[in-house]
């Protein structure tokens, strides 16, 4: 994960609360033009009904919506058809920060999600172009052989997106700061949507 003070910044002001949280949003997370793409807890509901958590990398927050990439063959793809609604957590554990966020997923349009691709790195480039069920099937020899053959047989660098590389979009709807204090108490700023406006509440950390 990228170190805390890499991404975002404390604000001068250690209690504030902005009518709307996406200004507190802007000053902890990068925008979608940073290189910086921190790791985030994302998770659905499965087609079973159960939450479904997994690590992502966070592409960006463009001021208005959080957005993360991944592969057709990934079974949140799925989930989010079946149900687009989804949580992201972000924590900076030296900062003793954390924010959750919650809200309505929708899919980038391909040319957004065309953007992104040259920004990862080689590896996760090629992992999106060779990284199949089916191959995770085969000892790990076969895999690291596939892999090596693809990786010299595509010496351009960046590799071109494939179809199954896929963007969306998180539209927040709740949002919680959580915020640590090492002489005093927690606390928490929870940020709802309501009828085309944002209620706040502070709460016990």
């Amino acid at each position: 994960m990228n170190d805390a003070d890499t991404y975002g910044h404390v604000p001068d002001d250690l209690d504030a609360a902005p009518a709307d949280p996406r200004e507190l949003l802007k000053t902890w997370l990068p925008a979608v033009d940073d290189p910086n793409e921190p790791l985030m807890t994302l998770a659905t509901v499965g087609l079973d009904g159960y939450p479904n958590g997994r690590t992502v990398l966070l592409s960006g927050f463009d001021g208005e919506r959080i957005h993360f990439h991944t592969s057709a063959h990934s079974g949140k793809v799925a989930e989010l058809a079946a149900l687009p609604r989804a949580t992201a957590v972000l924590v900076w554990p030296e900062l003793a920060r954390q924010v959750v966020i919650t809200g309505d997923v929708a899919p980038e349009t391909s040319q957004e999600a065309s953007a992104e691709f040259p920004q990862r790195s080689r590896a996760l480039q090629l992992l999106e172009w060779v990284n199949t069920d089916e191959l995770a099937a085969r000892p790990v020899a076969e895999r690291r052989e596939k892999w090596a053959e693809f990786d010299s047989a595509h010496p351009e660098d960046p590799l071109e997106p494939p179809a199954t590389w896929l963007g969306y979009a998180i539209t927040p709807l709740r949002v919680v700061f959580w915020r640590g204090d090492s002489q005093g108490p927690s606390n928490r700023l929870v940020y709802t949507w309501e009828d085309h406006g944002w209620s706040l509440q502070r709460k016990a950390g």
